[in-house]
């Protein structure tokens, strides 16, 4: 009598270790030895087809069978799905067509496009498949998971271009000269509190930091508002981490804690203060009160300030953007923002390659919403406007100074 359990043990404890003519030799040798009603006891034990045991009783006979390193003869095995079914390419391809060609009444249209889903639309069209081989199709095809981009500037100014180069050679006359120039803006909000932040640190597997499922504002811990200026010359940053809201006087404050603590020393023989900002925010050009708290700074140090707004939309050209938040954002990647101590040493501890520092404070002051600056105030400021876009380029100067209407 064949022991068939003995069979099934050898063929566990070696199959692992088998490809698809090992398993098939292996049971044939099994078979041999048994004797009479060996094929189907190795089969009962094995699983494997008799036909397939015959066929390696054939090869051990015949000393016969693929070449070395091939498993399977030329052109055997199952056809692939993309051979046998000429069209699944074809219906594939339109349903992830990025330009989502074909009926706009499809529900696909309208879902999240994962291979689940794509493989269900196709078994509704009469493709037998399943979601790993979408998958795998998908991959040879060219095809990845792609996550949105923001590259789109939305509606172009006609003068987009050449306001870029105009903000280009003031910059680069005011570097020359040894005059300071500095990016301005207001980096994203943040809430305080043990919430999640974006991207990815190292730690012990398993172990990831805990945080809060909601992300809601604390009323006791607040909102944290970081405003920078980037000096281009020395590549330093200076940030107030302010706890009430964005407006034009905490903009200016910040910009007036640099001046007094680190520009005035970093440039002793200033006469003109230059300054790149976006067309929005606390420091948008149309903002009564950006003007008339530059006034104020401007009276207080004694030097003009020449200001050139980016076009609206372009907000991201602005050198602060890529040469100073972009850093602090990977430097707090993944890191819980629980207080504003941590908010500020984070900030405060971002460098770069290049010698990148950064110096960061909190600022505790209140800046109400919605200050009202009246025409008798904004006829007292001091402005010279640029022939070119007078609205985006214009400099500021002390009281003392007497008023031009244009400048160059």
């Amino acid at each position: 009598m064949i022991d068939e359990t003995a069979i099934w043990e050898r063929f566990a404890a070696v199959s692992p270790h088998l490809d698809e003519r090992g398993r098939r030799r292996f049971a044939a040798a099994e078979a041999k030895t048994a004797g009479y009603g060996g094929i189907a006891a190795v089969q009962r034990a094995t699983g494997i087809a008799a036909s397939t045991i015959g066929r390696g009783l054939k090869e051990l006979a015949e000393k016969c069978g693929p070449p070395p390193g091939q498993v399977r003869r030329a052109g055997g095995g199952r056809k692939s799905l993309v051979e046998s079914d000429e069209g699944l390419i074809e219906a594939l391809l339109d349903l992830v067509e990025p330009s989502e060609r074909g009926d706009p009444e499809s529900g696909l249209r309208w879902t999240c496009k994962s291979v689940r889903r794509l493989a269900a639309e196709l078994c509704a069209l009469g493709h037998q498949i399943s979601r790993t081989v979408v998958a795998e199709l998908l991959k040879a095809l060219g095809f990845s998971l792609q996550a949105n981009r923001k590259t789109l500037e939305g509606a172009s100014h006609p003068d987009r271009d050449a306001q870029f180069h105009y903000i280009d050679r003031m910059a680069k006359a005011a570097l020359k000269a040894q005059q300071p120039v500095i990016s301005v803006d207001t980096k994203k909000k943040e809430l305080v509190g043990d919430f999640k932040n974006g991207g990815r640190e190292w730690r012990p597997k398993g172990d990831p930091e805990q945080v809060l499922i909601h992300d809601f504002l604390i009323k006791e811990l607040g909102r944290a508002v970081p405003y920078g200026v980037y000096d281009l010359a020395a590549d330093a940053g200076w940030v107030c981490v302010g706890i009430d809201h964005d407006t034009a006087a905490f903009a200016v404050q910040t910009i007036r804690r640099w001046w007094q603590e680190i520009g005035r020393l970093r440039y002793p023989e200033a006469k003109r203060l230059f300054i790149t900002a976006d067309a929005g925010g606390s420091n948008g050009p149309r903002l009564r009160l950006w003007k008339r708290e530059l006034q104020r700074l401007a009276n207080e140090i004694g030097i003009e300030i020449a200001v050139s707004h980016f076009p609206p939309g372009t907000s991201k050209w602005n050198k602060i953007e890529h040469r100073l938040f972009s850093f602090i954002t990977q430097n707090w990647r993944a890191k819980p923002l629980i207080s504003y101590r941590v908010i500020v040493n984070l900030i405060s501890a971002t460098t770069t390659r290049t010698g990148l520092s950064v110096h960061c404070e909190l600022d505790t002051k209140r800046y109400p919403k919605a200050v009202r600056v009246s025409d008798e105030e904004m006829a007292a400021i001091n402005i010279k406007r640029a022939k070119f876009h007078g609205d985006w380029n214009y400099v500021i100067c002390p009281n003392d100074r007497p008023k031009r209407a244009l400048i160059s």
